[in-house]
């Protein structure tokens, strides 16, 4: 089925005999895979008589060398799938079977893809990007010391370069374009924080996504900003440089060096909002985040710190 893709991903017309004769089965047997290249991976294919068939749009599938050749250095290797249940529980799951951090996971698409508080991440095929950054933490706590954040910067310059210029962050995890999502990052630890851990960064983007019915919530593409489809593989590698850059200042100097350039780029500050944490919520005014990346909230004229991966941030409804 796969090796169907390969032939049809130009976006031309291919005659359902060129197909077979290809591929060494009979046009029946094609037109099964095809259909199955529909349900399964949720593709548009046009069917013409005399001309063949065709996919909606041109792919442009994940290239492993490629996202090397063009990514940081010293390159960090890459493990790229064409279909997986979740890339951070792949990137653990490599781990356990001996691979040395840092690698990168990505996928063409995510069976049971994840979002923050236990959220489907909905993972089109050859649409968006699904990373996975594992990374080996030797006893420094303070490496771990708002690294979400970090994260959030560096997927922001990596879209800015997009041509994005208005895209921002929302404590902690999200990355917007006004109120609409276009990125999001969920991390995930296993070992001892206090001595030897691994921490797996994972990312997900809206690269070139149109539709989707799944997410319950507004949400944008780079495609939807800018008009055109964008190179995943050329995103990737960028992502990957913003993300050396900023890891090796974070590991350098610690999060109080990139405090304030968070704040700048939070689209929040000053608001008036809810922090929800179960059936719980706090209101209070956006003041900022302090040296380890905690939310500061005016509460009632009162500075308070908050933190924790369960938490969410809305907006008031009168701001």
């Amino acid at each position: 089925m796969l090796t169907l893709l390969e032939l049809l991903k130009d976006g031309r017309f291919h005659s359902g005999e060129a197909l077979g004769a290809a591929l060494g089965v009979s046009r029946s047997a094609v037109w099964k895979q095809l259909q199955q290249l529909e349900v399964e991976l949720g593709l548009s294919i046009h069917k013409v008589r005399g001309r063949g068939y065709q996919l909606a749009s041109p792919l442009v599938l994940l290239d492993a060398q490629k996202i090397v050749a063009a990514g940081p250095s010293p390159a960090w290797p890459v493990h790229a799938y064409d279909s997986i249940d979740s890339t951070n529980a792949e990137a653990l799951r490599l781990v356990e079977r001996g691979a040395s951090a840092p690698f990168i996971v990505v996928a063409e698409r995510q069976t049971s893809g994840r979002g923050r508080r236990g959220r489907q991440w909905v993972s089109p095929f050859a649409e968006n990007i699904y990373y996975s950054l594992l990374l080996r933490i030797d006893g420094g706590m303070r490496q771990l010391e708002g690294l979400s954040l970090v994260v959030g910067l560096a997927v922001l310059h990596a879209l800015r370069e997009q041509g994005l210029p208005g895209v921002g962050l929302k404590w902690p995890n999200d990355v917007l374009i006004g109120r609409k999502k276009i990125a999001g990052i969920l991390l995930e630890l296993v070992g001892d924080p206090a001595d030897v851990c691994h921490v797996v960064l994972g990312i997900g983007v809206n690269a070139n996504m149109q539709a989707a019915e799944q997410i319950d919530q507004p949400w944008t593409s780079v495609r939807s900003e800018i008009g055109r489809p964008v190179d995943r593989n050329q995103l990737i590698s960028s992502l990957s440089k913003k993300l050396q850059e900023y890891l090796r200042l974070h590991r350098e100097a610690g999060f109080a060096a990139i405090q304030a350039e968070w704040e700048q780029n939070h689209l929040w500050q000053g608001r008036e909002v809810s922090l929800v944490a179960g059936v719980n919520s706090i209101n209070g005014t956006v003041l900022g985040i302090d040296q380890q990346g905690a939310l500061r909230l005016s509460v009632d004229g009162v500075e308070k710190v908050f933190s924790g991966g369960e938490l969410s941030l809305r907006l008031r409804d009168d701001s």
